[in-house]
């Protein structure tokens, strides 16, 4: 295929952000995960589509058309018409990380689509608590059933957060489906001392992800990225200095590049299964830690538009 027909496809949340900073507020943009690493890619020419729902209201029509106004596809993005669009606070302390207030008011949740044209070798991005809420985990295991058995690429960003942490027990059957799908896994040491008390990355690969998944990557702020694959591969990755502004979409932004590596340099699905060189680990981990620093030198959420147009 193509590099450049390649396509990557999210389902995640939308939501507001609204970032404050020093009990002031500083900016609202659109945000959610998933739909953060879209944007970004949708800005850096990949071809995209977002999969979502959000309020018939104001803030959903600023969803909407941000997305379009991106490159997105936003066709599959349900407008609830009797619930308002889910806000978050963002709180930025002195280091410029974020502490997070959410507010959702839909009735229930539901994301009726119709699936999306998914092709060999495109790409699925799944992650956050969406990706295992028992509340849509028929539509989102519908999706990926859809795209593994079409030959796409899934990449799995597991981002668990500790507002979650009571609901472990309860999700875990399908975080280990969605790991049983993902031919790449992502995470943050945050997301692992929430999940299973663990902090060492080589632990968490050899005891709760190598099994179902053999290639995963771990990160950790400031503090190296660490990528285990196919058994016996590891490698660091020093993490670059730069002037943050704020860290909110750091990590999404950090999926962004990695996808964006996949396509740039023509991996495939086939690739990924027989196994990538260290030199393919080095290029992906690049582009990934250049989307994520881009992310931190703004308030926004994504990379800016100069910056995919330089990429272009």
């Amino acid at each position: 295929m193509n590099n450049n027909q390649r396509k990557v496809i999210g389902i995640g949340e939308t939501v507001l952000d609204i970032i404050f900073k020093g009990g002031q507020p500083i900016g609202a943009f659109p945000g959610g995960s998933v739909f953060n690493a879209i944007v970004s890619l949708g800005r850096a020419g990949v071809s995209t589509t977002f999969i979502s729902e959000t309020g018939n209201d104001r803030i959903g029509d600023q969803v909407v058309s941000f997305l379009r106004d991106n490159g997105v596809n936003a066709d599959l993005v349900n407008r609830c018409p009797n619930g308002q669009s889910p806000v978050s606070l963002a709180f930025l302390d002195e280091h410029n990380n974020a502490e997070y207030l959410f507010y959702k008011d839909h009735p229930h949740d539901h994301v009726d689509f119709v699936y999306p044209d998914i092709q060999p070798d495109d790409i699925v991005i799944v992650g956050s608590f969406f990706a295992v809420n028992p509340a849509v985990r028929p539509q989102v295991m519908g999706l990926l059933d859809y795209a593994h058995n079409h030959g796409a690429i899934i990449y799995y960003d597991v981002n668990y957060r500790p507002a979650h942490k009571n609901d472990v027990m309860k999700i875990t059957p399908n975080l280990i489906e969605n790991l049983e799908f993902a031919d790449i896994v992502r995470g943050s040491r945050e997301d692992f001392e929430t999940l299973y008390r663990k902090s060492d990355p080589d632990k968490v690969y050899t005891a709760e992800i190598s099994f179902y998944c053999k290639k995963f990557v771990y990160t950790q702020g400031a503090d190296p990225v660490v990528v285990r694959a196919d058994g016996n591969f590891r490698r660091e990755y020093a993490v670059p200095e730069t002037e943050t502004v704020s860290t909110i979409g750091a990590g999404d932004n950090f999926n962004a590049g990695l996808l964006y590596g996949l396509i740039r340099y023509g991996i495939t699905k086939d690739q990924l299964d027989r196994g990538l060189a260290p030199e393919e680990w080095d290029k992906l981990v690049a582009y990934a830690q250049l989307f994520s620093n881009e992310c931190c030198k703004g308030i926004y959420n994504y990379v800016s538009k100069e910056f995919g147009e330089k990429l272009l």
